[in-house]
């Protein structure tokens, strides 16, 4: 229960009342008053002359405010308002931990042409059948912290699944000097190369909040180092067989690239490319990996 007066001589001025008394009847009371604010006034000696009690009942609480006119219910509120805005501020300046769940697509992207890769490009992806999953346990300490912005910096360690869906039937096998890239000696229903790896990315953030308090729109860019941990292909057949093969197919072990967030209140955004290929060097086509999708 919190009573309160708008100015220091009010509070001084509690000193008059009898407290006591109006807890008493107060809580007597409370059963009678809604939702919402109840003025009650009272005349006479029988707390103070001209006394005006605002009883507020509220889900973690009643606030009774204090005052002589009926400025009272406008100040109270307005200092709830300002109350509650140092709070959600003081909030923000805090250590946000959490899991993130990043659902999107694949694409490769050409850099050079090698030969027997190109330009014949049996490697192009069927879009929607490129999936990228991630599951992201994060960090995101507060930086600076401002009344309508603040930066922090997020971190963490993530488990990084992406899915390349073949368009032309063929399937990836490991080679004595690369990479193949050949068509299938049967029509399949799907073939594609998967790759499962540990990522560490590490996104300086700067978010822009409301005059309410509520972010509005965050924006975020940095990069990420990650290690391959398996990689398989899988051929899905037209009777509905399936069949798995793991090799490293002349894969990169190591991946680091750049990371982008951005944000529109509760929606986000990211988008990740690689900046070293997806194959070693000579070993496969020149082709850098780029993910994008929704952060959950």
């Amino acid at each position: 229960m919190v009573i309160y007066a708008p100015d220091k001589a009010g509070i001084q001025a509690l000193s008059n009342y009898d407290l006591n008394k109006i807890v008493r009847e107060m809580g007597m009371k409370l059963d009678s008053v809604p939702n919402g604010q109840t003025a009650i006034s009272r005349d006479g000696d029988r707390f103070l002359k001209d006394t005006l009690l605002v009883v507020t009942r509220r889900k973690d609480g009643v606030m009774i405010v204090i005052n002589n006119t009926d400025t009272t219910r406008s100040d109270s509120a307005r200092n709830r308002r300002d109350y509650k805005k140092d709070v959600d501020r003081k909030n923000r300046n805090s250590w946000a931990r959490g899991v993130d769940i990043q659902l999107g697509l694949n694409a490769l992207i050409t850099r050079t042409a090698v030969p027997g890769y190109s330009p014949a490009r049996p490697y192009e992806l069927r879009p929607v059948g490129s999936r990228y999953i991630a599951i992201a346990f994060r960090q995101r300490p507060t930086l600076i912290n401002g009344k309508r912005a603040k930066l922090s910096l997020q971190y963490g360690v993530e488990a990084a699944w992406s899915n390349y869906m073949f368009d032309n039937n063929v399937v990836a096998s490991r080679g004595s000097e690369g990479v193949v890239l050949a068509p299938y000696s049967e029509q399949l229903n799907k073939t594609k190369l998967t790759t499962f790896a540990l990522q560490v990315p590490v996104v300086p953030r700067l978010s822009f909040y409301s005059a309410s308090g509520r972010k509005s729109f965050h924006i975020g860019l940095g990069g990420f180092v990650g290690y391959r941990l398996d990689s398989y292909t899988k051929i899905k057949r037209q009777n509905g067989d399936k069949s798995r093969e793991h090799n490293s197919f002349y894969l990169n072990s190591l991946r680091y690239g750049l990371v982008g967030h951005i944000g529109l209140q509760r929606t986000s955004l990211f988008v990740k490319y690689d900046l070293n290929p997806l194959f070693q060097v000579g070993k496969g086509p020149d082709v850098r990996s780029i993910s994008f999708g929704f952060m959950l």
